[in-house]
């Protein structure tokens, strides 16, 4: 069966989850698999220099869980009928598949159909990133500026993260 993937990945609270939830309400057939259900529980995630836990690192996640949920859904899509340019119907289930790493990820990049990657000013990354950390706000102060740091799609150092858990 014809399939339809799209990768959307980018910094850390930079919309991604947001904009996969928005295309599946607008979107027939649409499905979404989001790259922060499948951390490891964080007594296996290991922490840095300062005891925060890395939760930024490929390492904190499941990712060969991660990977039977995308194949169980390439075995049986949901599915509903979709209009083709040339008028006919055709099933095509679309899968969304958001994450802050999956670019990092090797085994994903011959799923892609489309990929995009977001990003978001530095500043409103760190404002966003405040709001969501579970840490002190003495933890929040130190690591706000710390941590966020940029990286490239395939990334040596990290996502502007910061190593505490999101909600």
């Amino acid at each position: 069966m014809k399939t339809f993937v799209i990768g959307i990945s980018g910094v850390t609270n930079g919309g991604k989850t947001t904009l996969a939830k928005n295309l599946q309400k607008h979107l027939p057939n649409c499905s979404v698999i989001s790259q922060d259900d499948f951390f490891k529980p964080e007594s296996e995630i290991e922490t840095d220099t300062n005891g925060f836990l890395q939760y930024d690192v490929l390492e904190a996640l499941n990712m060969e869980k991660m990977m039977s949920t995308i194949s169980c859904w390439m075995e049986s899509p949901r599915h509903s009928l979709a209009s083709t340019d040339s008028g006919s119907t055709e099933e095509i289930p679309i899968l969304i598949i958001e994450g802050f790493l999956l670019f990092n990820y090797k085994p994903l990049d011959t799923l892609w159909n489309r990929s995009y990657f977001l990003t978001i000013p530095y500043e409103e990354c760190k404002r966003r990133r405040r709001l969501v950390m579970k840490c002190s706000p003495e933890q929040k102060a130190t690591h706000a500026e710390g941590t966020v740091s940029v990286t490239t799609v395939t990334g040596s150092s990290g996502f502007w993260g910061v190593p505490c858990r999101q909600r």
